[in-house]
C-alpha cells in the first residue's frame, strides 16, 4: 500500500498547525459544523477511554464483533509506522486499513473546511475520523480516546451506544493532573447522560469511586468489573461471567494475565451497546484477536534475524509503571512455563516515568540495554535511561540502536536462549516493527 498521497497532507498540516494536544472542544465542534456534523451520523459507538488496555480493549471489541458478523469501523491512536493504523474501515470478512487515496482525500477536504483557523493535527484527524466513518456503511464504530476523555477531540458523539473506561492510572501528567481521582474525572467525561457505561478492571480504589459516582450522577446504566462481571482462569480457559452465566472460553490469544480483563470489559462493552454475541462467536474472537505491539510475538524479520539463535522475542509499547506491572506480570507468566534469561532493550520518552517502569521488572530482567526512540523528539538519551533503569535496581548499559543490542547480545552470549523484551513506548515499538519489516496490516 502506497501512502505518499496521505502522508504529504500531514505532513503540510505538520507545518501549519501544532502535532500535540491542546484540551478544548471549541475547535474541533466549530470545524465538525463547517463539515455537516458527520458525528451525528455515525453507526452507534462503543467510546473508549482509560490510562491502559484502550487499544486492546479496541481490538477484542473488534474481534468480538465481526466475529458475530458484524461491519465495524475502529479509530485508534497513536498509529505505529503508518498514520492509516488509526482508521480501520468495515468490509466483508473484516476490516481494513483506509485506503491512501481515500484517506489523503478526507485530509484536504477537512483541511478546506478549517479555512486556516488555528487547531491541532490530532483534532483535524479526528474530524477526518467522523468523515470517513459517516461515509461508509458499518453497523458499529469503535472509537479510542486519544488523550483523557472529557476534553479530547473523540468526545464530541453526544449519544454513544456505551462509554467504556479502562483501568486509570498516573500518565500525561502535564495534561491530566498528578492525582488518579482527577485522571479518572477526565476520562469520566466521556459518559453522557442515560447511556451505558462499562468499567474495566480499576487498580485504583478512588479511581473507581469516581467513575461510579459520575455514571450514578448521570444515570448511566453501569456495569462494573469485579461487581457485574469479571474473567478468571479455569483448567488451561478463560471464564467469563456476568447476569447472564458464564461463558467457558479459550485463552485470549493477547498473552497476559492482565488480557482477561480486557477481554471481559470488551464483552460487557459490546452487550451494553445492544448486541448480542454468542458462544461460538465469543471463541472465535478469542482465537483471532490481534493487537500490534502489545506483548507481539515477533518471529521473523530483519531484527530478529540479529539475535542469539533460539530466541523468544516480545514487543510491547506500554510505557508508565502500570504498563511496567502487567507486562512483567506477563513475562512472569511465561517464566514460569518455561524459564529463560529475560533481557530488556527499552526506549522511552521523557514525559514518562521510566524509573517507575523499569522498577518492575526488577528481580526478573537480567540485563537491559538502552536504545535511542528515533521516531520522537522526546526520547530520553539512551545513557540517561541506562541511569534511570539502573536507579530501579537493575543492570543497565546503553548502546545505539536495537540492532547493535542483538547484535552484541548475539556476540556475547553463552547460555541458554534468552527470553528478550523491546519495549518502553509506543514511537519505539513502531520504530521495531518497521525497522524489523513487519508493519502492522
Amino acid at each position: 500500500m502506497t501512502t505518499l498521497a496521505a502522508d504529504r497532507e500531514i505532513e503540510h498540516l505538520m507545518t501549519l498547525h501544532p502535532k500535540g494536544f491542546d484540551l478544548s472542544l471549541d475547535r474541533i465542534t466549530r470545524l465538525l459544523e463547517r463539515l455537516g456534523n458527520p458525528q451525528e451520523r455515525l453507526p452507534p459507538v462503543i467510546h473508549i477511554a482509560g490510562t491502559n488496555g484502550k487499544g486492546s480493549c479496541a481490538a477484542f471489541s473488534r474481534a468480538l464483533l465481526e466475529a458475530a458478523g458484524h461491519l465495524v469501523h475502529v479509530h485508534t491512536s497513536p498509529h505505529l509506522v503508518n498514520w492509516h493504523e488509526r482508521y480501520r474501515l468495515a468490509a466483508e470478512g473484516g476490516g481494513k486499513l483506509v485506503d491512501d487515496q481515500v484517506f489523503a482525500e478526507a485530509i484536504a477536504r477537512v483541511a478546506k473546511a478549517n479555512q486556516g483557523q488555528k487547531i491541532t493535527v490530532f483534532e483535524i484527524l479526528t474530524a477526518v475520523t467522523f468523515i470517513l466513518f459517516s461515509e461508509h456503511p458499518a453497523e458499529a464504530a469503535i472509537i479510542e480516546v486519544g488523550l483523557g476523555g472529557r476534553f479530547d477531540a473523540t468526545n464530541v458523539v453526544a449519544r454513544p451506544a456505551v462509554s467504556v473506561i479502562m483501568p486509570v492510572s498516573l500518565d500525561h501528567e502535564a495534561y491530566l493532573g498528578d492525582r488518579v481521582e482527577v485522571i479518572a474525572a477526565e476520562k469520566a467525561g466521556i459518559m453522557k447522560r442515560g447511556c451505558p457505561v462499562v468499567i474495566g478492571a480499576q487498580e485504583s480504589e478512588t479511581a473507581l469511586e469516581v467513575l461510579i459516582e459520575t455514571a450514578e450522577r448521570l444515570d448511566c446504566p453501569t456495569v462494573v468489573y469485579g461487581q457485574d462481571f469479571l474473567a478468571f482462569e479455569e483448567n488451561g480457559r478463560m471464564v467469563y461471567q456476568d447476569e447472564d452465566g458464564l461463558m467457558d472460553l479459550p485463552l485470549p490469544r493477547l498473552p497476559g494475565r492482565h488480557q482477561f480483563a480486557n477481554a471481559a470489559a470488551a464483552i460487557a462493552a459490546v452487550k451494553a451497546a445492544g448486541f448480542e454475541i454468542g458462544h461460538r462467536a465469543a471463541e472465535q474472537a478469542m482465537a483471532q484477536v490481534a493487537w500490534p505491539a502489545r506483548m507481539q510475538k515477533l518471529s521473523q524479520g530483519r531484527l530478529v534475524d540479529l539475535a542469539p539463535k533460539g530466541s523468544e522475542i516480545w514487543l510491547d509499547g506500554g510505557h508508565n509503571p502500570g504498563a511496567g506491572v502487567v507486562i512483567a506480570e506477563a513475562l512472569a507468566e511465561q517464566e514460569e512455563k518455561n524459564p529463560r534469561p529475560l533481557i530488556l532493550i527499552s526506549g522511552m520518552i521523557n514525559t514518562k516515568d521510566q524509573s517507575g517502569y523499569f522498577s518492575a521488572f526488577k528481580g526478573l530482567a537480567r540485563h537491559v540495554y538502552t536504545v535511542p526512540v528515533s521516531k520522537s523528539d522526546a526520547g530520553v538519551p539512551n545513557d540517561e535511561l541506562a541511569l534511570r533503569a539502573t536507579e530501579a535496581g537493575l543492570s543497565a548499559e546503553p548502546v545505539s540502536s536495537v540492532a547493535n543490542a542483538l547484535m552484541l547480545l548475539r556476540d556475547s552470549w553463552d547460555g541458554p536462549a534468552p527470553r528478550i523484551l523491546i519495549g518502553g513506548s509506543l514511537y519505539f515499538a513502531g520504530a521495531v516493527l518497521d525497522e524489523n519489516g513487519t508493519p502492522p496490516t
